[in-house]
């Protein structure tokens, strides 16, 4: 996707997409002030800094592996809907760790903040009323924990 060259969106309007979300009481009634605090201000600092970023291509979005196909050609990507523009890392946020190491170019701290900011906005998306997503709000609070775990070990920029 790195040749392709068509109008997308920005990563960072998935992003403020997010923070709109969590910075939305009616829509998200059941966030904690602490929690809302945290993924507010993660989702901030974060898209600030991944977005200060050059070497932005077309990504896929969210190539996590329920939009990947096994076919008798090989793998398949599907559900393009949230294709964007931004750093690889940020596509590669999505896939496990070992798939990532696939990716050698990769620059590990960016890869480390966009998982973290990865993180935050489908924790996010999970604390809205509408989520119908099974287990959404117990995988919240458990990723909630994990967020919390990972800004404890990452630089200072990412708070």
């Amino acid at each position: 996707m790195r040749k392709l060259d068509v109008p997308t969106p920005h990563f960072s309007d998935r992003v403020e997409s997010a923070q709109q979300l969590v910075a939305s009481r009616d829509r998200t009634p059941a966030l904690a002030e602490a929690d809302r605090k945290l993924l507010g201000d993660t989702l901030r600092s974060l898209r600030g800094v991944i977005g200060d970023r050059d070497g932005e291509q077309l990504l896929h979005g969210e190539p996590h592996p329920g939009n990947v196909l096994t076919t008798k050609n090989g793998l398949l990507f599907i559900d393009f809907e949230t294709c964007c523009r931004g750093p690889i890392e940020f596509d590669l946020a999505h896939v496990p760790e070992e798939a990532a190491e696939h990716y050698p170019g990769a620059n590990q701290d960016l890869l480390r903040g966009c998982r973290i900011l990865v993180l935050a906005m489908i924790t996010t998306w999970r604390s809205d009323r509408g989520d119908q997503l099974p287990n959404g709000r117990q995988l919240g609070t458990e990723w909630l924990s994990e967020i919390r775990a990972a800004l404890d070990k990452g630089p200072a920029s990412y708070r």
